[in-house]
């Protein structure tokens, strides 16, 4: 997200519901299995100032003390604060703090989705990049998170897991969106997953969100104004696609900093809040710094909860 905001609103989209409230994407089924428990920690913001590695640090132990302890960590973006619009310093120190705190204090395995404030340099007039760096912008990324690619797909215990790239680069800016290769790839990796094996997608920029509208005042023209930076500006194109796939079964993300949760054509969006909450300033209106647990089963079903630590 950006810098800056203006603490104007006092809702958000979707109540906490004292933290502790399950989501299932179906009624129990007494016979089912849970196959994979997994952490969603999104929106970090991790940085040397102040009680954001203290506080990360409390997190990560907060998760690893979980019984049954997750099976795996989906790292949901924005790891560090920020690239995005700093210089080649910055950056390198970020990424050293990064590194330095995953090795000490993480034994789970963690899978990372690119958030906008992870991508170095985007902000010429800021970072004072010229674009010609080799590390310059996803790169940088790529490299602190060990990827090939900035999205893939996998699979694990009998789901596919899809980590979407939807930050689109904008005149020193970005806004939410896939871009047309990607677009066709997801079709394409959609296609090749069999109808009966369960789907859990996973972006940094929610697809879908009712929060995306009470993050600033959205509504002060006397219409609502969703900024394209906020959620996917393609989310029609992208529901279109999952409608077409019963086996999508729920979409997680973060960059707003709110917990929601939105049920459309079948498929469960939830925006998971933030670890740093309010920027490491406690609450962000009334969401708490928190993450999420996702317990996932082998007929599809899915339970998820928003937790405080």
């Amino acid at each position: 997200m950006r810098y800056t905001r203006r603490e104007v609103l006092k809702g958000i989209g979707g109540a906490v519901l004292g933290l502790s409230a399950m989501a299932s994407a179906k009624p129990s089924n007494p016979n089912r299995k849970r196959v994979l428990r997994i952490a969603h920690l999104t929106d970090i913001h991790l940085q040397p100032e102040g009680s954001a590695v203290a506080g990360f640090v409390r997190c990560l132990k907060a998760v690893h003390e979980l019984k049954p302890r997750p099976d795996l960590i989906l790292n949901g973006g924005d790891s560090v604060m920020d690239v995005f619009a700093q210089n080649a310093d910055r950056a390198r120190v970020l990424g050293d703090l990064w590194r330095k705190t995953l090795r000490e204090h993480c034994e789970i395995p963690v899978e990372h989705c690119i958030g906008n404030h992870d991508i170095w340099g985007w902000d010429k007039n800021r970072s004072g990049c010229t674009g010609d760096e080799p590390n310059y912008g996803k790169k940088w990324a790529m490299e602190l998170f060990e990827l090939s690619t900035p999205y893939r797909s996998f699979d694990r215990a009998g789901w596919h897991f899809i980590v979407l790239d939807a930050t689109f680069p904008a005149p020193n800016s970005y806004i939410a969106r896939l871009d047309d290769e990607q677009f066709e790839w997801l079709k394409e990796d959609l296609k090749r997953t069999p109808p009966n094996r369960p789907i859990l997608v996973l972006s940094h920029q929610p697809i879908l969100s009712a929060s995306a509208y009470l993050d600033g005042e959205n509504e002060k023209t006397g219409n609502w104004v969703v900024p394209g930076q906020w959620m996917c500006i393609d989310a029609r194109r992208i529901i279109e696609l999952f409608y077409q796939h019963k086996n999508v079964k729920l979409c997680l993300s973060g960059h707003i900093h709110l917990y929601d949760r939105v049920d459309y054509n079948g498929v469960t969006y939830f925006c998971n809040g933030a670890v740093c909450g309010r920027w490491w300033g406690g609450n962000y209106h009334q969401t708490p710094p928190g993450f999420a647990i996702i317990d996932l089963y082998d007929d599809g079903s899915f339970e998820h909860e928003y937790r405080t630590y």
